[in-house]
């Protein structure tokens, strides 16, 4: 609420982004007890947490119109604000891109995990899964091309705070995918492995379709899809020789010397 519109509501006392009134809090409270100084400090809460939504919604439109430009001075404007008003509410620029990364990435966790989920509605075989994370990643970002940007390219680089953020949400999409893994036999550190190569290889190339648009998402989607899923069976043998040859070659795995004993590597003849 700005100051304009709470002096239309007929608002009393400080507005929510004016700064308080020293001793108002006493003097309000004065003679009223504990629990009516409960209730103002719950609206008082209430009203900061929705007007923190009304600047994220304002942050959100200048970031999708202004990308990876976009400016802690332009944001407040957009806000009818001023910027330290901003800083108020967010504790400073990072505050505010780590807020608007936890928004967007939620946003995209919530739909990959409704997406993969093997009940009605989300993909139900580990191809399926698969083709969903992908096409639901593309859709994103399809969507809000210049949140994304500034997001990946911006607020990354600038904020160790969302680079961590952001790197923290990639990690719990590539372990969720690694789950789809589980029908082919593919488990632990190989399938976690493959995962997160997915999820980088996708955002990778996110980046490059992005930029050049060269086919419809759901044509990236079926290419991307086949090529992984077209190695998958491959690799899945592959890996399995790949271990088992590491194993064989570990001191005292491998094949023994002629005339030593397993169990003591000295020969079956020798005598003590």
């Amino acid at each position: 609420m700005t100051h304009n519109e709470a002096a239309a509501a007929g608002t009393t006392g400080p507005a929510a982004d004016s700064p308080a009134t020293p001793g108002a809090g006493a003097a309000a409270g004065s003679g009223t007890g504990a629990p009516q100084g409960s209730a103002q400090g719950t609206a008082h809460s209430g009203r900061s947490a929705l007007r923190r939504l009304e600047l994220l919604d304002a942050a959100d439109r200048v970031v999708m119109r202004d990308g990876p430009d976009a400016s802690m001075n332009t944001i407040a404007a957009e806000a009818g604000i001023t910027k330290p008003i901003l800083y108020r509410h967010f504790g400073d620029k990072d505050g505010l891109y780590r807020a608007l990364a936890e928004r967007h990435t939620e946003e995209l966790a919530l739909a990959i995990r409704a997406a993969v989920d093997p009940g009605p509605g989300g993909a139900r075989t580990p191809r399926g899964r698969v083709q969903a994370t992908i096409d639901t990643y593309l859709a994103h970002i399809e969507a809000n091309p210049q949140v994304y940007r500034f997001l990946l390219h911006r607020a990354g680089a600038e904020s160790a705070d969302v680079h961590g953020h952001v790197t923290a949400y990639q990690r719990r999409v590539g372990e969720e995918l690694a789950r789809s893994f589980d029908p082919l036999g593919a488990t632990g550190v190989l399938a976690r492995a493959w995962a997160h190569g997915i999820v980088g290889m996708v955002q990778a190339c996110g980046d490059w379709w992005l930029d050049e648009h060269p086919c419809e998402r759901a044509e990236l989607t079926v290419y991307l899809t086949e090529l992984l899923w077209g190695a998958l069976p491959t690799a899945l043998a592959a890996a399995a020789d790949a271990v088992e040859a590491a194993e064989a070659a570990r001191p005292g795995r491998g094949p023994r010397p002629e005339g030593t004993d397993a169990a003591d590597g000295t020969g079956g003849d020798a005598q003590g």
